[in-house]
C-alpha cells in the first residue's frame, strides 16, 4: 500500500523522497535520520497547536528516540499567519534555541506552516536542513512537493520566498482523518485543478474517488481498507504528476511556455491569490478560491473559444462534488481585477493566464488579449444572483 515518488533535479543534492502511506509518523525519527544521512542533531519542530495538539507527542517522540534534541516552535493557525512577523519569530526562535548549520527544521502541519518553516529555513545561517511532514490534502499533494517557500506581503500572496527543496517528505494519510470538512474541500479543489491540467486518467480518478467517497464521510471511511488503498493511490498519482512537471522546471523559468512549464500549475490561482488577497486572507481557504478560480478560468476558457461547453459543466460538477465553497457574489470583481498587477507571474509587467483547450490541454494565455468585458461576464456568470 505504501508508495515513493523521488524528485531528482539536475543537481543530485537537491534530489528527495516524497513516502506515502498511512501510520507513518509513529516511526518519522527514524525516517528522518534516513533523510539526513543517518546524522540526528538539534530538530526545531515548527508547527501550530492544534496541529500539535493532534501529533506533536508522536513526532516529538519519535524524533528524540531516534537521537534527536527537539525544540517546538508554534506559529498561529491560517493565512494571516503567513507573514513577515512570524518568520521573525520563527527565526528569533531558532537563534534563542542556537539552532546550527549541522542541525535541522521539521515543518508538522499544513501549506502555511510548510513555506513559512522552509523560507526560515532557506536564509537562516544561509540554509539549514528543512523536512515537510504535511498534515493537510492540499500541502501533500501540492505545497510540500517542489520547494516553493515563502511569506505574503501587503502587496499580495507568495511575493517575498525562495526555492529550497526539503530533504523528504512523509505524507500520512491518516492525518486527513481529522481535517475540518472545509479543508478537505480546499484539498480536492487543487487535487481537481492538477487533473484538469494533467491528463483524463487524473481527472478521472479524481472525479470517481470523489463520487465514491464524499468528503463528509471520510471519518468513518478510514476504517474501511479499500478507502485508505484509494486515498493512498490517489494521493500518490497526485503526487507523481507535481513531482514530474517540478523535474522539469524546478524554478519555472520564465522562458519556458510549453503544457509542461510550472507555470501550467497556476491554474485556477491567478483569481484565487486575487480574492484572498481582497479578503484579507480571512474569508476562504486557499483550495477554496482556486475552487472558484477553476471555474472562472474554465468559464472564461469557453468564452475566448477554448474550451466547450460540455467540459465546463464537467469541471463544475467535480468541483461541486469536492464540498460547498464560501459565496463571492458579494465582493466587487473590480478590486479583484486591480489585484492582477501584483501577482507574481506577471512577466514584463504582463500577466500571463493559465486557461485549457480541453482536459489535460492547459495554454499559457496572454493577460493582454483578454477582453476586460470578458472578465467582467465570466465573474457574474459564476457568482449568479
Amino acid at each position: 500500500m505504501n508508495q515513493t515518488v523521488s524528485i531528482e533535479f539536475k543537481y543530485p543534492k537537491s534530489g528527495y523522497a516524497i513516502d506515502i502511506g498511512p501510520d507513518l509518523l509513529p516511526a518519522s525519527g527514524e525516517w528522518a535520520k534516513k533523510c539526513l544521512g543517518g546524522k540526528a542533531g538539534k530538530a526545531a519542530l515548527v508547527s501550530n497547536a492544534k496541529v500539535f495538539g493532534l501529533y506533536g507527542d508522536v513526532i516529538k517522540q519519535s524524533l528524540e528516540k531516534a537521537g534527536f534534541d527537539v525544540f517546538v516552535c508554534l506559529i498561529g493557525d491560517g493565512e494571516k499567519f503567513k507573514s513577515f512577523k512570524t518568520l521573525q519569530k520563527t527565526l528569533d526562535n531558532f537563534s534563542e534555541s542556537r539552532l546550527s548549520r549541522t542541525d535541522v527544521v521539521v515543518a508538522l502541519g499544513g501549506g502555511v506552516i510548510g513555506d513559512l518553516a522552509g523560507f526560515a529555513a532557506s536564509i537562516y545561517l544561509r540554509g539549514v536542513s528543512f523536512l515537510q511532514v504535511p498534515t493537510t490534502l492540499l500541502s501533500m499533494i501540492d505545497s510540500s512537493v517542489g520547494g516553493k517557500t515563502g511569506v505574503n506581503s501587503s502587496y499580495g500572496k507568495n511575493l517575498i520566498g525562495a526555492f529550497y527543496q526539503p530533504k523528504g517528505v512523509l505524507v500520512d494519510v491518516r492525518t486527513l482523518q481529522t481535517l475540518p470538512k472545509r479543508e478537505l474541500t480546499a484539498g480536492f479543489c487543487e487535487a481537481i485543478k492538477q487533473g484538469a491540467i494533467a491528463n483524463r486518467k487524473l481527472f478521472d480518478q479524481t472525479a470517481a474517488f470523489l463520487k465514491t467517497y464524499n468528503p463528509k464521510s471520510f471519518v468513518r471511511s478510514f476504517d474501511n481498507e479499500d478507502f485508505v488503498s484509494g486515498i493512498v493511490s490517489l494521493t500518490g498519482v497526485q503526487i507523481a504528476f507535481k513531482a514530474e512537471i517540478v523535474r522539469g522546471d524546478e524554478r519555472e523559468s520564465p522562458d519556458k511556455i510549453d503544457a509542461r512549464s510550472r507555470k501550467i500549475l497556476n491554474f485556477g490561482h491567478t483569481f484565487a491569490h486575487a480574492l484572498e488577497k481582497v479578503t484579507n486572507y480571512r474569508y476562504l481557504k486557499h483550495g477554496e478560491a482556486v475552487g472558484h478560480g477553476i471555474r472562472f478560468a474554465a468559464e472564461l476558457s469557453k468564452k475566448l473559444g477554448l474550451l466547450s461547453p460540455n467540459k465546463v459543466n464537467l469541471l463544475n460538477d467535480v468541483v461541486r462534488r469536492a464540498g460547498t465553497l464560501p459565496p463571492i457574489g458579494n465582493i466587487d470583481p473590480r478590486i479583484v481585477f486591480e489585484t492582477f498587477k501584483y501577482d507574481k507571474k506577471l512577466i514584463d509587467n504582463s500577466l500571463q493566464w493559465i486557461l485549457l483547450k480541453d482536459l489535460g490541454k492547459p495554454v499559457i494565455f496572454p493577460h493582454a488579449d483578454v477582453p476586460q468585458s470578458a472578465l467582467m461576464s465570466t465573474f457574474k456568470d459564476i457568482t449568479p444572483s
